[in-house]
Formats: structure tokens, C-alpha cells, sequence
């Protein structure tokens, strides 16, 4: 099961656009987490007591986990992230802190490290900007972290195309070059 992260809220998302193209190619059962439709609760001191309680006992079946046990059952992991001021919209952060759950998504070696969890052998990294100037450190730099060293997801892939709103690009030209070649 590909499990399909959509942080995408225009209509006419490029991003969710090579997104698209790239499940088609695929060609699984997707399930879709469109996180615009999530109400993301305030990460404050009740919430972590409730969470920390949960986890000291096991209780991983509490609705509070249901995100972080889909995200460590899918096979494969696709996150469509528009490039938003040198990262991706706030809604995919806070969707990370709800599935980053010790017990979960990952566990500590008796040195202290992180090891995965997670049962997926891919996650690809789907994004789109404006402009030509995407460092990778804060936005997907901080995906691929998260996958290769919290979630044991080592094979990691951005997809990508840059430019699209540069004065006399040719957006569909770019976007379309990109979708070819997923």
C-alpha cells in the first residue's frame, strides 16, 4: 500500500500534479492523507502527558497513534510538499510530530540512537517552487533525515522542478519535463 501524504491546498497544485503522475506510474492501492482535512491538536503540556502516558503503558491502539501506525504499515511512502518560505507548509510539521511516536515509527538502541520502525522501502519526496534558489537542508533535507535515521526508510527520493514561476518560464514545459522522466 503506497501511502500518499498530501500537503498540498491550491486547487491547481503543481505539486500534487507530478504527485499524480508519479502514482500513476506506481500503479498501487494508494491511501491519501490530505492534511489540509486534518485539525491538528495544540502540542502543549496536556497533550504530551496524555501522549507520554500512552506510550510509557503501550498503548499504541489509543486514537491518538492512528496517523503513526499508518504511517509505519505502508509499503511505500509518497509526501507532496509545496516549497514554502525555504521549507513546506506547516501542516506537514505538524503531522510529523503527530506520527514521530517512540513505540511507532521508532525505537532507541541501548547507545541512545534512533532505529526505525517503519516497514516502508521507499519514500519519495514530491515538491515544486517558484524560484531556482531551493536549498535542500530544511525541506527535504529534514524529510530524509527523519526517514533514514528515525524511521528506517533508507531509500529516499526528491522529485522535484524549480523555476516555475521565474518571468518567460514555460511552467507546463517544466512541469511536463519532470513528469516523463517519474
Amino acid at each position: 500500500m503506497i501511502l500518499f501524504i498530501d500537503a498540498c491546498v491550491r486547487e491547481n497544485s503543481r505539486t500534487k500534479r507530478l504527485a499524480e503522475a508519479l502514482l500513476k506510474k506506481l500503479n498501487e492501492e494508494v491511501v491519501r492523507v490530505a492534511l489540509e482535512d486534518i485539525s491538528f491538536g495544540v502540542t502543549n503540556e496536556t497533550y504530551l502527558k496524555k501522549r507520554d502516558h500512552l506510550i510509557s503503558k503501550g498503548a499504541f491502539d489509543d486514537d491518538m497513534f492512528a496517523l503513526a501506525r499508518q504511517f509505519a504499515e505502508a509499503d511505500t511512502i509518497v509526501i507532496a510538499a509545496p516549497y514554502w518560505d525555504l521549507s513546506f507548509p506547516a501542516m506537514l510539521k505538524q503531522y510529523i510530530e503527530v506520527i514521530n511516536v517512540l513505540g511507532v515509527t521508532f525505537e532507541y538502541t541501548p547507545e541512545g540512537f534512533p532505529r526505525g520502525l517503519c516497514k516502508a522501502n521507499k519514500l519519495y519526496y514530491v515538491m515544486t517552487a517558484g524560484g531556482n534558489y531551493v536549498p535542500t537542508d530544511y525541506g527535504f533535507g529534514y524529510i530524509k533525515t527523519l526517514a533514514q535515521n528515525f524511521y528506517g526508510i533508507k531509500n529516499v527520493e526528491l522529485i522535484k522542478t524549480t523555476g516555475l514561476d521565474i518571468i518567460g518560464a514555460d511552467e507546463e514545459a517544466l512541469l511536463n519535463e519532470v513528469i516523463i522522466t517519474v
